[in-house]
């Protein structure tokens, strides 16, 4: 399966299961979505339960918390993340906050998803990854997938969550890559990363379809300079797995955080943090960042932008080198 076929056959498993599950957002009824992740949902569980909304994010998200404090257990699609910016305010002052201002009489077991990134000549406004915005909020809990087997046990995790989730899909992994996804359901656990490739001269942090530049760099280097790479995909960014980070800076002493988001404010700059406050003893090299650049998305010069497999070599070669 790659990504979209294994989100649908999950949304299609939980659906059946689970009669409190719905799901709306721009086009995602009748058209199945953009990316057709939704496809036969409304024709198979009914318009009730899989509908299209006008286009008003604060409006999708908003009625979203209120059918989650009435029982029901909403799945809201964002059809671009680079459009969820209307609903900052219902997501960042209501939808998070919900659990401490009813002093745990309520919570907002709300799933947000939407496809994020670049890759795919979208332009300015269909290429961001906003991931690092909503870290900055308590209450959230964040994830980002990178693969078929991960899009499944991410979702099912998040549908089972009783607190509210964004799930940010890469949108130019979609299709792209085709993996073994058992029929049983299973659970990827929030705050457990991957550890996708043991090494012992360098740690590579990522996320998303961020991970597979990685892998990539990190085999190359493997061949070109004899440098050994530990690879983390990190899956889930709220929660963190802080444990399976320290254990492998520990282990390699060095360590190089890549993703596609500008680097100023971005996410690796508090895992850079992080490693600093636990691990600053065992460091032989300053943490590097390889990160997208700060400045808006660029449609035709995405390959300038984004930190590719060539880039991060160039990070981990330096690191090493240090």
């Amino acid at each position: 399966m790659n990504i979209i076929q294994s989100l649908n056959q999950t949304l299609h498993q939980q659906f059946a299961k689970d009669d409190r599950l719905i799901t709306f957002g721009e086009d995602c009824g009748f058209f199945g979505g953009v990316f057709r992740v939704t496809t036969g949902l409304q024709e198979k569980f009914g318009k009730e339960r899989c509908f299209d909304t006008p286009l008003c994010e604060q409006g999708i998200v908003g009625f979203g918390i209120g059918c989650a404090q009435k029982g029901l257990k909403p799945i809201c699609e964002i059809q671009f993340a680079d459009y969820i910016y209307p609903a900052f305010d219902q997501i960042v002052n209501e939808l998070a906050k919900m659990r401490y201002r009813t002093g745990n009489q309520y919570n907002s077991p709300l799933i947000i998803r939407t496809p994020c990134g670049g890759g795919i000549h979208g332009g300015l406004y269909h290429s961001q990854s906003p991931e690092a915005l909503f870290l900055h909020v308590p209450g959230l809990k964040i994830a980002m997938i990178s693969s078929p087997y991960d899009a499944k046990g991410l979702l099912i995790s998040a549908i089972k969550s009783n607190d509210p989730v964004i799930l940010f899909e890469p949108k130019r992994i979609y299709r792209a890559i085709k993996e073994e996804v058992p029929e049983e359901e299973y659970e990827i656990p929030f705050g457990k990363a991957d550890v996708a490739r043991n090494g012992a001269d360098v740690t590579l942090v990522g996320w998303g379809a961020q991970h597979h530049q990685n892998m990539k760099a990190a085999e190359e280097v493997a061949e070109e300079f004899d440098i050994d790479v530990e690879v983390l995909n990190m899956r889930s960014l709220n929660p963190l797995d802080t444990e399976t980070l320290s254990a492998s800076i520990q282990k390699t002493g060095r360590c190089v955080v890549a993703h596609e988001a500008p680097k100023t404010g971005g996410f690796g700059a508090e895992i850079s943090s992080l490693i600093m406050e636990s691990c600053f003893l065992h460091l032989r090299a300053p943490i590097n960042r390889c990160c997208g650049l700060d400045t808006p998305f660029p449609h035709t010069l995405e390959h300038e932008y984004l930190p590719d497999a060539y880039k991060v070599k160039q990070a981990l070669v330096e690191t090493v080198e240090y």
